[in-house]
């Protein structure tokens, strides 16, 4: 099951309009193939510079990062209310984390995820103090929610 496969995470808050690059939190990758990382958007002011790209991390804290090559993903200023992924495959160092650069106008930001999925240890646990809820269901039948 999907589910089982995947961890999803908040690795920043809502961040209000602005111009400055939000450097998410950085991530361990280990046990999982990959990332996608996803950026919502609000409002972006006409004439905004924003993109969203990965960096790897020498250590847990995201402290050593340096962008990873080919990985820049670019806004238009026309995006609002849109979200830009960035998906990761089989990264070469152990901890990532994304960052959206902001310039020249403001750009609005609702939040940053990442998604590691094909984990090695199955089922995935989710960490409670990020995720409210969740259900997985199988071939369910009309009616009820």
């Amino acid at each position: 099951m999907f589910a089982e496969d995947i961890k999803i995470l908040r690795l920043s808050n809502a961040v209000a309009a602005g111009t400055t690059a939000i450097e998410a939190t950085a991530i361990d990758t280990q046990g999982y193939d990959g990332v996608v990382f996803v950026a919502a958007f609000g409002t972006i002011t006409a004439g905004a510079v924003t993109s969203l790209k990965a960096q790897s991390c020498t250590a847990a804290d995201g402290s050593g990062a340096s962008d990873l090559a080919g990985t820049s993903v670019a806004v238009a200023d026309t995006d609002d209310n849109k979200l830009a992924y960035l998906e990761v495959n089989r990264p070469r160092t152990r901890y990532l984390r994304p960052v959206v650069p902001r310039a020249t106008q403001n750009a609005v930001v609702d939040g940053i995820f990442a998604i590691l999925f094909n984990g090695r240890s199955k089922p995935a646990v989710f960490d409670a103090t990020l995720i409210a809820a969740s259900k997985v269901v199988s071939s369910p039948e009309n009616g009820t929610a």
